[in-house]
């Protein structure tokens, strides 16, 4: 599967300051890993961390509300956000536009807050390249098997679009390479223990602590 850029205008992102000390991590998967799951349970569980709700051009699915699970516009819509430079980053994947807005990510790292992004491979490494101190996971399924035994459980695809997502999990898994960590979801909660234990390690970083912890060192050393 080739995921082109969409038609129209150039790709748009915006600067990430250096000096923002949040963390921005990034998280991907084929579809049927259990990666959105995973995702709610972590920002659940986790109040430091802030998800930035993805913009897409395809419909709502069913029990999907807008604004929650994403915030949903037209593909006319949303390639005019894109033309205005309204995107951090955006892609076309399995036929639909899908982008992050840069109003929803960039204040929040200059605020301090670490913020989710739930992307794919094509906009996780445009991030990265923009955001080399990221830090990007990429969830695995278990087997082919569970993967299409998920894809069909959520009963909310044709047969078609099943066979579409199958067949670019191909693709997609062959670019967990690129990414900071791996993670296989077998055990749900295993699964989310490694991402908690992933951001809890980002977060005691010498970098970051020496940051957050600039007063007490300068108090301890004097």
């Amino acid at each position: 599967m080739t995921m082109a850029r969409p038609a129209g205008p150039e790709r748009s992102s915006a600067v990430v300051e250096p000096h923002a000390s949040g963390t921005l991590f990034i998280v991907a998967a084929p579809s049927g890993a259990g990666k959105t799951s995973l995702v709610r349970a972590l920002i659940e569980r986790d109040p430091g961390l802030a998800l930035s709700v993805s913009y897409t051009s395809r419909p709502p699915r069913p029990a999907e509300v807008d604004g929650v699970h994403y915030h949903f516009v037209g593909r006319e819509a949303f390639l005019a956000m894109a033309a205005a430079g309204e995107f951090f980053e955006y892609a076309e994947v399995h036929g639909d536009l899908k982008g992050t807005a840069r109003r929803a990510v960039a204040p929040l790292l200059a605020a301090g807050r670490d913020v989710l992004l739930e992307i794919d491979w094509q906009g996780a490494r445009l991030v990265r390249s923009q955001a080399p101190e990221c830090r990007s996971i990429f969830i695995l399924p278990p087997s082919r098997a569970e993967l299409e035994r998920r894809l069909r459980g959520r009963a909310q695809d044709s047969e078609a679009v099943i066979a579409r997502r199958l067949a670019n999990s191909r693709e997609e898994i062959g670019h967990a390479h690129e990414f900071d960590y791996i993670v296989v979801n077998d055990d749900f909660a295993q699964a989310l223990a490694d991402l908690q234990a992933i951001v809890r390690a980002q977060r005691l970083r010498q970098a970051v602590q020496g940051e957050r912890h600039a007063g007490l060192i300068a108090q301890l050393l004097a």
